[in-house]
């Protein structure tokens, strides 16, 4: 079982159980929900917000509300665990394996991940941040030796906006970040609803596509020793060892 760690209910956990579904693994995934310390976030405190959210003891503290006892917890928000760089998002996972015996990770280090194992070294962002959120997540990428060479940023709403894009709004979005100079292109959102459109998102950027779903059970699955594959589901999982 994985355990996902997740911040607004009834998003895109649908597009985690559809690419866990496609598996060759079948793992089997459980929610649950890190409570937003702020009734009301904007643009002038979502840094304070996600910071806050983010903060070790609350995480803990959902994860202990699993029904089941995971094999692995993956912190399942990019924003979350790369706005303060790598160290704070390596503070995040390891208190979870202190608390559960059990190895963790998150959205974040999972993209690290993934892009060590396909040998990334230049990427391109699509990302639906606002411009110094984008900025961020290129910094904490580049504290791994990732260099952004184009990114563009939608500036968009709440999670349930982004859950509510459509299949060409994530298309043009992809399409506006794919960059000659980068070797993949990265989707840093886990509100969005990419698994059906992995295939086609690659074929269209003629190269690897990264999603923050893909990425996030990829890495799980191989904290587990347990490499998946599955057709259709991008260069990540069609050459998982």
């Amino acid at each position: 079982m994985i355990g996902l760690l997740y911040p607004t209910r009834d998003c895109a956990e649908d597009d985690f159980t559809a690419l866990a579904g496609c598996l060759d693994a079948r793992p089997g995934v459980e929610f649950a929900y890190v409570p937003w310390a702020r009734r009301t976030v904007d643009r002038e405190n979502v840094q304070t917000a996600v910071r806050e959210l983010s903060e070790p003891d609350r995480l803990v503290r959902t994860a202990a509300t699993f029904t089941t006892s995971p094999r692995v917890v993956s912190w399942a928000c990019s924003s979350c665990s790369f706005l303060d760089g790598v160290a704070v998002a390596k503070t995040q996972t390891d208190a979870l394996t202190d608390a559960l015996g059990v190895p963790a990770s998150s959205t974040s280090l999972a993209f690290l991940a993934a892009a060590r194992r396909l040998g990334l070294e230049r990427v391109a962002l699509a990302s639906v941040y606002a411009p110094d959120i984008t900025d961020a997540f290129a910094a904490f990428l580049a504290e791994e030796d990732i260099a952004t060479v184009h990114a563009v940023s939608a500036d968009a709403g709440s999670d349930r906006d982004l859950a509510a894009w459509d299949s060409d709004r994530i298309r043009g979005l992809v399409d506006s970040a794919a960059s000659s100079d980068a070797q993949a292109v990265l989707v840093p959102e886990t509100a969005l609803h990419t698994a059906p459109l992995l295939a086609e998102l690659e074929n269209r950027a003629g190269k690897p596509v990264l999603t923050a779903t893909q990425v996030t059970l990829w890495h799980c699955l191989t904290l587990l020793g347990r490499p998946a594959a599955g057709p259709g589901l991008g260069t990540l999982f069609a050459h998982p060892h």
